[in-house]
């Protein structure tokens, strides 16, 4: 059987393998119980399995005696949205992410819309293992109110952003090409789009769940978004992932850019307009950081993981975060990672340049990143990690998540996973050369190490 993996960022597995009726319905009570309040909001992706799992956690929510609005197939960041709209007590998002279509899983969230902070995600999981539930007596459970316009406030609030000039995108009538993936942002790109007047040129719009291909929008993912994008001859392309959370660019010679990049783009239009503090995630891309600098902006890291960035960002009154996995956060928003607000950027961004998105991408800073990952099946990752920070205490380390080594011309980022035997290695350089030399070095440490 596959393995239930339990993160911060929720709970998630192979359904009918890992993620059964069973385990949906023991998080599911845990989180009611753990709320102890109503209403919570409850939205989906496009994935097959979704209105089963829908019902269960629904019917679970309801009997630990919580109210329940359920505003259908949405994004993940339209969940957070419509949490703060309802002034729900918080939410639960019905998504696998960017896991292939048989994965589903559930992503907690707080009163207000964010995910639920690591310390109480660690008590909701104690609970559930618990099984310390409290369900309500027949005439104490909770009801259910429908609402299906969370997608058109998510798009109302985007079009209501202080730098987006809808009527001068209007007037540019773009020429986008998108690839939705089949996921849940079939339901509300496409609308986004026309409404900031683009042409839009679709593929894998219908939220089937059936997805087109691997879902993560990775460079070597796009090859129908990257041929659409040269045949059309359109101005931009975007993907997004099926729970629309991230988004990935392919400019108008039909190059994806890399995911990094549309953060990175999304921090120097911002900056820009507004001056403050920038948050990202310590895998992130140098270029944020250059960018940041260049504006005499204060440019802080986290630990790996959304809430993790949040939470710096609340703290340092950041005015954009995110991470560089295609994750804009714009607090002027919400607090959460959204490719909608991404792709209303980056076209106002391809306005205000007046050259090509082709052009647009190369005027910003340029590195080249190399992810990988090391099996340490039956090892002790801690062990192994403390081994290369011993190693290396002669060279500028951070030790805020894992173990970073930052030189002038380099970073490699070294973390363990926490659901798979698995070291995660990531380096950035100037060259994709040096890049990938790096990971082969670290690598082969690691295994000497292990």
């Amino acid at each position: 059987m596959s393995t239930l993996m339990v993160s911060i960022s929720g709970v998630r597995g192979i359904v009918a393998e890992s993620l059964t009726p069973a385990i949906i319905q023991k998080y599911a009570v845990a989180f009611g119980t753990f709320m102890n309040k109503s209403p919570l909001i409850v939205g989906r992706d496009s994935r097959t399995s979704g209105t089963s799992i829908s019902n269960i956690l629904k019917g679970c929510l309801q009997a630990t005696g919580c109210e329940v609005i359920d505003i259908g197939i949405v994004p993940t960041p339209t969940v957070q949205m419509e949490i703060l709209h309802h002034k729900a007590a918080g939410g639960v998002a019905i998504t696998a992410s960017h896991n292939p279509s048989e994965w589903n899983g559930l992503k907690f969230m707080d009163g207000n819309g964010r995910f639920l902070s690591p310390e109480k995600a660690g008590q909701v999981y104690e609970l559930a293992d618990r099984g310390d539930f409290k369900y309500r007596d027949w005439n104490q459970v909770g009801n259910e109110i429908r609402d299906s316009g969370a997608n058109n406030r998510h798009i109302e609030a985007i079009l209501g952003l202080q730098y987006i000039d809808v009527s001068a995108l209007k007037k540019r009538k773009f020429s986008v090409a998108v690839d939705c993936v089949n996921g849940a942002g079939g339901m509300i790109i496409p609308r986004l789009l026309e409404k900031l007047g683009c042409k839009v040129i679709p593929i894998n719009e219908e939220p089937d769940g059936q997805f087109a291909h691997t879902p993560e929008p990775l460079p070597e993912n796009l090859g129908q978004l990257k041929k659409l994008v040269k045949e059309s001859k359109a101005d931009i392309g975007f993907a997004v992932d099926p729970d629309v959370d991230r988004c990935a660019i392919v400019d108008n010679k039909g190059q994806a850019v890399g995911e990094e990049y549309t953060l990175t783009l999304a921090v120097k239009f911002y900056l820009s307009k507004k001056l403050g503090s920038v948050v990202v995630n310590m895998s992130t891309s140098r270029a944020c950081e250059d960018i940041a600098k260049y504006y005499n902006c204060p440019f802080l890291r986290s630990k790996v993981g959304e809430i993790n960035v949040v939470e710096e960002m609340v703290a340092q009154n950041a005015v954009i975060g995110g991470e560089g996995n295609g994750g804009v956060i714009l607090p002027e928003l919400h607090l959460g990672r959204d490719a909608p607000v991404a792709i209303a950027i980056a076209l106002q961004s391809l306005l205000e340049f007046e050259g090509s998105a082709e052009m647009l991408v190369q005027s910003l800073p340029r590195y080249h990143m190399v992810k990988d990952k090391i099996n340490i099946e039956g090892k002790n990752p801690d062990i192994i990690i403390n081994k290369l920070i011993d190693q290396f205490a002669d060279k500028k380390v951070d030790l805020l998540d894992g173990l970073k080594i930052d030189e002038e011309n380099y970073w490699i980022h070294l973390r363990k996973s926490n659901t798979e035997p698995i070291i995660r290695i990531i380096a950035e350089a100037k060259t994709a050369k040096e890049a990938q030399s790096i990971v082969r070095e670290y690598t082969t440490i690691i295994h000497k190490l292990s």
